[in-house]
């Protein structure tokens, strides 16, 4: 799937099911459990965590030096890529598999409960990602285009940071973006490894195929996720 979709996506993900995941541990009788995402999610860090699964649902395509997340940071991600493509064996390989979306989700947890600038330096580069992968920029003009990137990612963060919001849920939010990509490239033609490093290429359902970039993604799949998300921010923020 395309950038934007999957970050549709993974915001989209995040608001259905956060409020359910982060209440699990008290509802099975366990609170001590919740020590990844804190016992409840406030209105602003439901918003913080949408944007950032939403910037998370691009990094299994760090492994694509062409894809969006390559392009975000000029010659830094696609450098970055180009190494991670090489380590990981090419494009929808390791990156695209559960245990990649499990050490990443495990490995934000850490760094965000023991760095407090790594936490922020991950939460900006999320923000930057998600409005980069939603389109938001001025046409034809890459540099123009990275500045309001800069600019509304910095503006963002403040944003939250005057709202009070906390990232215990950080590890989640970045798992769960994760998931979200590979979903979302299971229900394409090609499919991935979703079991890797066991061989085999799953697909949602089986006889779907969706056509990356062709007509069908552009003018269904984005709008419709776009309904969706705009759906469920205002189920999940109006008041009870």
């Amino acid at each position: 799937m395309m950038g934007h979709s999957h970050a549709l996506s993974g915001a989209a993900v995040w608001l259905a099911v956060a409020p359910a995941l982060v209440a699990l541990p008290d509802a099975l009788g366990h609170p001590e459990l919740a020590t990844m995402t804190g016992p409840i999610l406030t209105p602003p860090e439901l918003v913080a965590g949408a944007v950032v699964c939403a910037g998370a649902a691009m990094l299994p395509d760090l492994d694509h030096p062409n894809a969006t997340i390559a392009q975000t940071f000029g010659p830094v991600t696609w450098l970055l890529s180009k190494g991670v493509n090489f380590v990981s064996g090419g494009h929808r390989h390791a990156t695209h598999s559960l245990l990649f979306s499990v050490l990443t989700g495990v490995g934000a947890h850490l760094l965000g409960d023991r760095y407090a600038i790594g936490r922020d330096i991950l939460v900006v580069l999320m923000i930057g990602l998600a409005i980069r992968a939603v389109g938001i920029g001025v046409p034809g003009k890459t540099l123009t285009s990275a500045v309001v990137n800069v600019g509304l990612t910095a503006g963002l963060f403040l944003t939250f940071m005057t709202l009070g919001v906390t990232y215990s849920w950080l590890g989640l939010a970045i798992g769960v973006g994760c998931l979200a990509h590979l979903i979302g490239d299971c229900l394409t033609e090609r499919g991935c490894p979703v079991l890797w490093p066991i061989k085999g290429r799953w697909l949602l359902p089986w006889d779907i195929g969706i056509k990356t970039g062709k007509a069908f993604e552009k003018q269904f799949v984005g709008p419709a996720l776009s309904i969706v998300v705009i759906a469920l921010f205002c189920l999940r923020l109006m008041p009870a």
